[in-house]
């Protein structure tokens, strides 16, 4: 039997899960902000500006109305930029008034406090309104989920019940869900890797080849898995599909909103000029910064980090901050 889902957010994350989650059998409805967007949705069952090879089934709906989109569902989805996840989720926490699981599919990390998705969320949420929060996150890009490429992706709760359901909300032949407990890990290896994909962008962008794309993924998941057991993670989480997995796929495509923002600065380009034609939020921008800061109030080292840091925020230039990182004194491994 089929469950009612929300998913909030239509961007291309957001309309790809939609597509799984109707094809497992399950009711989805779908909440925007854009009234343009919804009718689109709607009437010509497309979403053009974020992912236009996609069309919707007809039985998917969208809604401005938030509190239309979450009533009577069973579980929420929220795939929404990490900027705006405190504010949606005290709108959700005003209208919910039976008990839900929450799944998040975005990755990045709250500017300022520098806190996780899920700690967001539950920060929010009335707890007892909550069976658990699960982190939905992987190796996967939209434009091939809704081909139906064979995709391996992550659910991770504290709470084991959870992320069984997600696992069964989400799992068919081409998409499968493993169970993971460990959340931190889990979402620190997905924020992160969006800091690496720019690195990869602009190593691209400025001609370098596989053996320099190969060193700075490699040295950027040590700067990842050093940050992430600071903060309490299992260090093998980092070899799975939200370490490893994610940041080698983010890193190698330019399905990568990172990976091409990277690219671009690579080639020269001016931040703010990237963003504004891109069009679409590059979640590794803010989290560049989120890092940086939250690395130093630990006492982490993460010169990849840095290095981004300087040339996204400092106006570093991007010959001399790989420069510096070639340079910096010789050690083990």
């Amino acid at each position: 039997m089929g469950h009612k889902i929300a998913v909030l957010g239509a961007g291309s994350w957001g309309s790809a899960l939609a597509g799984v989650l109707f094809e497992n059998g399950h009711t989805v409805s779908i909440w925007t902000r854009d009234n343009d967007q919804k009718e689109e949705i709607n009437n010509q069952h497309t979403n053009k500006k974020y992912l236009p090879q996609f069309s919707f089934p007809e039985d998917i709906l969208a809604s401005t109305d938030l509190k239309e989109a979450v009533t009577g569902a069973e579980a929420l989805l929220f795939v929404i930029p990490t900027k705006g996840m405190r504010a949606v989720a005290k709108q959700v926490n005003a209208l919910i008034d039976h008990k839900v699981t929450v799944i998040h599919a975005s990755k990045g990390l709250e500017e300022h406090s520098h806190k996780r998705i899920s700690t967001i969320l539950s920060e929010e949420l009335v707890p007892s309104w909550l069976t658990g929060i699960v982190a939905l996150s992987g190796p996967s890009h939209a434009e091939e989920v809704i081909k139906k490429d064979l995709t391996t992706i992550t659910a991770a709760s504290e709470t084991a019940v959870s992320a069984q359901l997600t696992q069964e909300l989400f799992i068919n032949d081409y998409f499968r869900v493993y169970t993971n407990s460990d959340i931190v890990g889990v979402e620190i290896g997905a924020a992160l890797k969006n800091i690496i994909a720019i690195g990869a962008g602009v190593i691209a962008g400025l001609g370098y080849g596989d053996n320099a794309k190969a060193g700075l993924v490699t040295r950027g998941l040590a700067e990842i898995s050093r940050l992430g057991i600071e903060l309490g993670a299992d260090p093998l989480t980092f070899m799975g599909l939200s370490g490893v997995g994610d940041l080698i796929v983010t890193c190698t495509s330019p399905h990568s909103r990172n990976w091409r923002a990277g690219y671009q600065i690579g080639k020269g380009k001016e931040i703010d000029s990237i963003l504004s034609e891109m069009g679409m939020v590059v979640e590794g921008i803010s989290t560049t910064r989120a890092a940086f800061e939250l690395a130093a109030s630990h006492g982490i080292e993460m010169p990849i980090t840095e290095a981004i840091y300087n040339v996204v925020y400092n106006d570093s230039d991007v010959e001399y901050a790989i420069l510096n990182l070639m340079q910096r004194e010789g050690k083990s491994e």
